[in-house]
Parts: structure tokens; C-alpha cells; sequence
């Protein structure tokens, strides 16, 4: 089974950047669209950015132009860079394979909080 570890969150003032890191174990890493999820407070967990095994990325038109996903087959990583953050993308950040089910496995997550 994939084990999945995010990292790289924190308190960022708006406006500010953070970059996001997943690391992945697992040899059929570089098979997966790979995906960026996140969860409000109250607010159900949604796909915010994903990228396929060849490197083609989507993303939700609430972080459009500000978000950017990445992946690292050789490291079995995926990345997230987020700039000009605002409040509302205060959440738990999680990274897992595109379609993964709520009741499926789910890393810690990281958590991201922006806020004067």
C-alpha cells in the first residue's frame, strides 16, 4: 500500500506563498495522477490540483493562476506551490491519488493557515 507523507505547511499572512511537498512510497508512484485535496472546517474535502503521469495538471478555478502542481517521479514526490494566498484557502492539505475515496487511505495531511 502507498504511504503518503505531507509536509511544508504553516501560518502565512495573505498575499504570502508556501510550497507544499508529498512524499510517496511505492515503485508504481509514477503511474498515478496524483492529486492536491484540501478540507475546510465544516466543508467537505475537495480537489484543488492534479496531475497526470505525463505531467498534464488541472485545477479548480478557485486556485487557477495561483496554484502550481508538480510532480518528481524519481523522488516519488509531488509538490504544490501556492502564492498570493488568501483566507479562504485555510485548510488541511492532502495529497493522494485522483479519485481516491473519502473512506480510502489518507496521509496526516498538512496544515495550512492564512491569516494577519
Amino acid at each position: 500500500q502507498v504511504q503518503l507523507v505531507e509536509s511544508g505547511g504553516g501560518l502565512v499572512q495573505p498575499g504570502g506563498s508556501l510550497r507544499l511537498s508529498c512524499a510517496a512510497s511505492g515503485s508504481i508512484f509514477s503511474i498515478y495522477a496524483m492529486g492536491w485535496y484540501r478540507q475546510a472546517p465544516g466543508k467537505q474535502r475537495e480537489l484543488v490540483a492534479a496531475i497526470t503521469s505525463g505531467g498534464s495538471t488541472n485545477y479548480a478555478d478557485s486556485v487557477k493562476g495561483r496554484f502550481t502542481i508538480s510532480r518528481d517521479n524519481a523522488k516519488n514526490t509531488v509538490y504544490l506551490q501556492m502564492n498570493s494566498l488568501k483566507p479562504e484557502d485555510t485548510a488541511v492539505y492532502y495529497c493522494n491519488e485522483v479519485g481516491t475515496m473519502p473512506g480510502g487511505y489518507w496521509g496526516q495531511g498538512t496544515q495550512v493557515t492564512v491569516s494577519s
